[in-house]
């Protein structure tokens, strides 16, 4: 019998009976998310800013702050350390000491930009404005079905209703609002647009003469905006009811208000990079596209129902598969790799941190919406000459992959991302997930040049080691786990995995396409160096001490040599023993949100299934779900959500469910004690 999607779904539906501002309440579609308070808009920002502000983001909203003078910094100008890389001096762009200026304007510029707020004005009895604690009865539910937010509260005992939701195809957001407060005036509806900033909120309001909000066009029930900020702009339109008016109160603010005698308010917002062409659609035309769309969206791909299980962990594991689906649509699946924070809200200035898209977009192609993953791939292409050339000035040949980026792939300065290499073996990764899905010519001729290239690099970076007849990875790099020197680093496990799982997927590349073997990837991938065991368990790289009271925090990124990835080179009794180890002296609160379903996939794959859901939901600040969804990581302020976290919970879930290559066994991630139903479809076995 098929999953009744409808009552998995609507079973999830997040509810707020109260501000809690930790946990806001998103609609979005990929390319554009709006954040909502308790009141269904962005009435109350102050309330939220400390903890998720309540932000307006696009793909394409960025916006570049000069430095001092007008001045724009060229990475070219920063002056690089220089490592010894086997004989080689490379340089890396990872101190600022002496260059502090130009070495920070280029890490935080390009930054994202909150595009504007929307909120409600409401005036008490008194005349003065309502402040959040006036705001009662609150009964909040995000439809996740129909990809609606329905809110509902009482203000000095007038009931209020609203409706929020996203165009599905386009960057708008429409409402529908209906009170008694608004036939009293009383109810008024808030435009306000801020200049841009690095940090979480994306907004400076402080700077009004920095920017410019210009009216274009007035008329047809229509308010056509041109913001202006340095050299950046882009262009607003409200859609506003007849007889209703839109005027200006100040620089960068507007107020809507509604014919005398009306008790209800309908009106939709446009952001656009370009100026706006055809008609703005209206609230029930949104509506109507939002409810086809989600309708459409649950009803194909994958689905995990536990509903019939007798695990008491079963329906909250259930509720972050829901939900986690729900927010990775709208904040992981745009035309850009995304923020660890999404559309949400800025984290590292909004800038994608490359090792993390496998985390965020991976689980599409396993969750049978492999074209949510394909739509950020294009960038890879895009940047390719980028990627060449910051491989040609380390003296590397093929494609080096910036860590952390803006939309033009500048890899941005760091005391650690630039020596990352993780992120290398990725788009190879990504391409044979397109060639799995779409296994043809055309796949290959379009990711052909992003796999040799990459491959190129990989082999390039692969240093010859005479004296045992192998090749080595580092110095100097960084690991996974990121608390190593990069001058001592040699070997580190995950990354000596992905690098053979790179080189021979590229080489079946080209036996795909009728091309003979390249002999050195082949060589490398035969002569790659052992994972480095010490006291038979695997450690984080070769010349690491086994320590684990040093070395038991951050990411215990050896697991993910047979987790992540398929472990060919991995000895299952040898990590096992890891895995052991780690789950008795590591440090958990210091682990990330996706090091989780890591732990669960490694336990997986070496027939320990109890062990995977145990650490599928284990009980740890980073590994906190809260009632929007979101995984939360522990207090830290500057990273209130996680998106990898919920990316790498839907992957360790298809792995659980639907095994991977050669697996043979049912449900191999779920004990059968007899406490688990598990029933699935669509999905897709993991590489």
């Amino acid at each position: 019998m098929a999953i009744d999607r409808y009552q998995l779904v609507a079973r999830h539906n997040p509810v707020l009976r109260e501000c809690y501002p930790l946990s806001p309440l998103t609609i979005g579609n990929g390319e554009f998310a709006y954040t909502a308070d308790i009141t269904g808009m962005q009435s109350f920002p102050d309330s939220y800013r400390e903890k998720v502000p309540l932000c307006t983001l696009a793909q394409w909203g960025w916006h570049t702050q000069p430095a001092e003078g007008g001045r724009h910094y060229q990475k070219n100008e920063l002056k690089l350390k220089y490592f010894d890389a086997g004989g080689a001096k490379a340089g890396y762009a990872v101190e600022s000491e002496g260059q502090e200026e130009a070495y920070d304007w280029l890490r935080i510029n390009p930054h994202r930009l909150h595009l504007g707020q929307i909120g409600m004005e409401i005036m008490m009895d008194d005349g003065q404005p309502a402040e959040i604690s006036d705001i009662r009865d609150i009964h909040q539910q995000l439809d996740l079905w129909r990809g609606i937010l329905h809110s509902e509260f009482t203000t000095a005992g007038i009931p209020v209703s609203v409706k929020s939701c996203c165009h599905p195809f386009r960057d708008v957001v429409a409402f529908s609002v209906e009170s008694e407060l608004l036939q009293q005036n009383r109810l008024t509806i808030r435009f306000a647009f801020p200049y841009g900033a690095p940090d979480k909120t994306a907004a400076d309001w402080s700077a009004v003469e920095k920017h410019r909000t210009v009216v274009m066009q007035r008329g047809d029930n229509r308010l056509r905006l041109l913001r202006l900020l340095d050299n950046n702009r882009y262009s607003v339109e409200i859609l506003y009811p007849e007889n209703g008016r839109v005027f200006r109160t100040g620089d960068h603010e507007f107020k809507m208000d509604v014919p005398e005698g009306s008790g209800k308010i309908e009106f939709s917002v446009s952001f656009t990079s370009e100026p706006p062409r055809g008609t703005l659609p209206a609230w029930l035309e949104v509506q109507s596209a939002s409810e086809a769309y989600w309708r459409e969206h649950w009803s194909k791909g994958g689905a995990v129902e536990l509903s019939g299980s007798s695990d008491p962990r079963a329906f909250e594991l259930e509720r972050r598969i829901v939900l986690s689906q729900y927010l990775t649509a709208i904040q992981c699946a745009g035309s850009l790799p995304p923020q660890e924070t999404g559309l949400t809200c800025n984290s590292w200035y909004g800038k994608f941190h490359l090792e993390m898209h496998w985390w965020h977009a991976a689980h599409f192609s396993f969750w049978g919406r492999h074209h949510l993953l394909e739509r950020s791939l294009w960038w890879y292409r895009a940047i390719l000459p980028k990627a060449r050339e910051l491989a040609g000035s380390q003296g590397y040949s093929g494609a080096r992959w910036p860590k952390m980026a803006g939309p033009a792939g500048e890899d941005a300065p760091s005391p650690i991302g630039p020596l990352l290499i993780w992120q290398q073996p990725h788009p190879i990764y990504y391409a044979e997930l397109c060639y799995r899905h779409h296994p043809s010519r055309e796949t290959l001729e379009a990711y052909r040049e992003i796999v040799f290239e990459t491959a190129e690099f990989m082999a390039s970076y692969a240093k010859y080691d005479p004296a045992h007849d192998r090749y080595v990875l580092g110095p100097p790099l960084i690991p996974a786990q990121e608390n190593h020197a990069p001058e001592t680093t040699v070997n580190p496990v995950f990354e000596l995995e992905y690098w053979l799982f790179g080189l021979s997927t590229a080489n079946q590349w080209r036996i795909r396409l009728g091309l003979p073997l390249d002999q050195k990837w082949e060589e490398i991938a035969a002569k790659l160096a052992e994972l480095p065991v010490k006291e038979g368990v695997y450690i984080a790289h070769e010349n690491c001490p086994l320590t684990f009271s040093r070395f038991n925090e951050d990411h215990p990124s050896m697991l993910g040599a047979c987790g992540v990835l398929p472990g060919r080179k991995a000895k299952p009794e040898v990590m096992r023993q890891t895995l052991g180890k780690v789950l008795r002296e590591w440090r958990f609160e210091t682990m990330w949100g996706w090091d989780f379903p890591m732990l669960a996939m490694t336990a997986a794959r070496l027939g320990q299934p109890e062990i995977a859901v145990s650490c599928l939901l284990m009980d740890s600040p980073k590994n906190t779900y809260l009632p929007n969804g979101h995984n939360c990581q522990g207090d830290r302020p500057d990273l209130p959500l996680y998106l990898p976290g919920n990316g790498g919970l839907l992957t360790a879930v298809a792995l659980m469910a639907a095994g991977w290559d050669g697996c043979g066994t049912e449900t191999p991630g779920f004990p059968k004690d007899g406490g688990w139903k598990v029933r699935w479809e669509g999905l897709r076995p993991l590489i």
